[in-house]
């Protein structure tokens, strides 16, 4: 009886797996046609950043990036990410929280308003705040008077910055909160545990590899957003010219490698953010083969 269970198993799962196995010609088709799309659409891109950004030389490539307008441009982008980044964490972490523990009115329009960022193009949300805090704009005569400035400065640039990227840590926290469930929470507050500390110490650790991938990717699209920067910021040199704006000032003024230079800075800045993400990667996939592991035993 034994042996005819185990060769029924063994044949079944040889059966799945020819199902699932592909010919040898369409399966090297298919990885040929992915490698070529990589090649093309991002190394070769890539490749060529860096060697229009060294064509004139590393001496050329350090003065570009230590000219004073482009030191600016450097720390305006920095600045931008540390304040937009934490904004969007406290808002990504309640959204999320919102969502998956508990049910309420209006719960698919707040999904559908996260959401709104995904399908408004950069400009147009751009826009709208130039209309809302702008001089000609509702609130701009307001402002005005009681000296505020919030276009063509720091504040209309974060506050792009945040409409644009606030997706980003809610939309990575909210499956993972709603795979784990509510059950560790109740038996904390049963056990006497304050809502802080059942935050702190059963939430937050069950949800951490979702909240550090949401923050990559959100200070990746902070620090490369362009179209809603580029609408309320005022394009002033040394003031409010962001990396990917000073790019483009620096192409359309014909320093091509001076642009480029600053270009290879943002891709440094991507491929350190990739690196990240692959290492949390890598410690999850072993965390998991650990947890996997314990459970046989």
């Amino acid at each position: 009886m034994a042996g005819t269970l185990r060769k029924n198993w063994r044949g079944h799962r040889e059966a799945s797996q020819r199902g699932t196995e592909e010919p040898p010609l369409i399966k090297w088709l298919l990885i040929g046609a992915a490698l070529s799309f990589c090649v093309v659409f991002l190394l070769l891109p890539l490749a060529n950043v860096f060697a229009q950004a060294l064509a004139k030389g590393w001496a050329f490539y350090w003065k570009s990036l230590a000219h004073p307008d482009s030191r600016a441009a450097i720390r305006l982008t920095l600045t931008v990410a540390a304040i937009s980044v934490p904004l969007n964490v406290v808002f990504g972490l309640a959204a999320a929280w919102a969502i998956a523990k508990f049910q309420f009115r209006g719960k698919s329009l707040l999904i559908t308003l996260i959401d709104l960022p995904f399908s408004v193009s950069p400009v147009v949300a751009g826009l709208m705040f130039l209309v809302l805090f702008g001089l000609q704009g509702y609130l701009g005569e307001w402002l005005q008077d009681h000296n505020l400035r919030v276009i063509f400065a720091l504040p209309g640039i974060v506050l792009a910055t945040v409409f644009i990227t606030f997706p980003f840590v809610a939309r990575e926290l909210i499956p993972v909160m709603e795979a784990t469930g509510t059950e560790q929470e109740q038996a904390a507050l049963t056990l006497g545990a304050s809502g802080w500390q059942t935050f702190w110490h059963v939430t937050l650790p069950s949800v951490k590899w979702g909240l550090l991938y949401g923050i990559i990717l959100c200070n990746a699209r902070a620090m490369g957003e362009f179209g809603a920067v580029s609408v309320v910021s005022g394009h002033i040199t040394g003031q409010t010219d962001t990396m990917p704006l000073r790019v483009e000032k620096l192409y359309n003024e014909y320093n091509a490698a001076g642009a480029f230079a600053v270009a290879s800075l943002l891709a440094l800045l991507a491929l350190f953010t990739l690196a990240i993400k692959t290492f949390l990667e890598w410690r999850q996939s072993r965390e998991f083969a650990r947890a996997r592991t314990a459970g046989r035993v």
